[in-house]
């Protein structure tokens, strides 16, 4: 017996030394995947205060030798940040709003009725996942310029509200793991299938619902490429646009623009704190669901 007792000792001392060997290891992988993260987000903090005369010095230090705080106020006059940062905000707001409501119906629709071509209907919106977005640029823009919306905030505004085959492909993929008896009890109690998406389905896919929140704003806040083409009156200009065109000047103060640069990232930064338990919760469940 005592033989028997010290080898499962000695088995059990070798598995917690592997798992030991095993975490310290995923450790040191997690420590410098966040050092690489991290660090260009350390030195915008530190170009962002330190002065004028310091910022190409030949010996590069982490921190300032006199913190200049006034370069977050010079960085914003100089490019009319907040009213451009109000522009941003309302383009954002009102794209995610359409995009999870288009979404989320267009899901519904696709998971949980049954009519003609939906698989049709279905493969269509997985297959133009793989194209790019830039391949109907110009027939798009001909389009929004017959329409009269060049130098308007409607060709940003309205393709939201006509789905997203990426947000709708993770709303029915969250639905596969809700199960159809909730539809069959709610129908029985006399309940409508908007009653069933807004009231029954959509508290219970909260997580990928704010997850897809959060992918859409992100997306509209830092959308450059749109405001671009289709924005040229400097009023109507969105904060992307903003802070590339106080990059391009001849003369570029750098302190200047990363202290803008790290307001500019705030509101995402929100975001994304203020719904990460969601976030991850929503990622999670999609990817147990397996593609269905």
């Amino acid at each position: 017996m005592k033989t028997v007792y010290s080898t499962r000792t000695v088995r059990y001392a070798t598995r917690r030394s592997k798992i030991r060997k095993t975490d310290v290891f995923r450790m040191l992988v997690l420590l410098v995947g966040t050092v690489a993260m991290l660090y260009p987000l350390l030195w915008v903090v530190t170009i962002a205060l330190k002065g004028s005369n310091d910022i190409f010095s030949t010996t590069p230090d982490w921190f300032p030798k006199e913190f200049h705080f006034e370069n977050f106020v010079k960085g914003t006059e100089q490019i009319h940040f907040w009213r451009t940062f109000g522009n941003s905000i309302f383009i954002a707001i009102v794209s995610t709003i359409g995009q999870v409501a288009s979404s989320i119906l267009v899901g519904y629709g696709l998971s949980r009725l049954r009519f003609p071509g939906r698989k049709l209907w279905f493969s269509c919106f997985v297959g133009s996942l793989m194209l790019p977005g830039f391949v109907g640029l110009v027939p798009v823009f001909h389009l929004f310029s017959a329409l009269g919306w060049y130098n308007t905030w409607l060709p940003l505004i309205v393709p939201a509200y006509f789905g997203n085959p990426t947000f709708t492909f993770l709303f029915i993929q969250f639905l596969g793991t809700i199960p159809k008896s909730f539809d069959e009890a709610a129908k029985m109690d006399g309940a409508g299938d908007r009653q069933i998406l807004w009231r029954i389905l959509v508290p219970m896919a909260m997580p990928v619902v704010i997850t897809i929140i959060i992918f859409s704003f992100n997306g509209a806040w830092n959308q450059y490429l749109e405001p671009l083409i289709y924005v040229v009156d400097q009023s109507k200009w969105t904060l992307s646009v903003a802070l590339a065109s106080f990059a391009s000047n001849w003369t570029t103060q750098w302190n200047y623009f990363m202290a803008a640069d790290l307001i500019y990232m705030l509101p995402m930064l929100i975001v994304f704190f203020l719904g990460q338990k969601y976030f991850m919760q929503g990622l999670g469940s999609v990817n147990s669901a397996g593609l269905k």
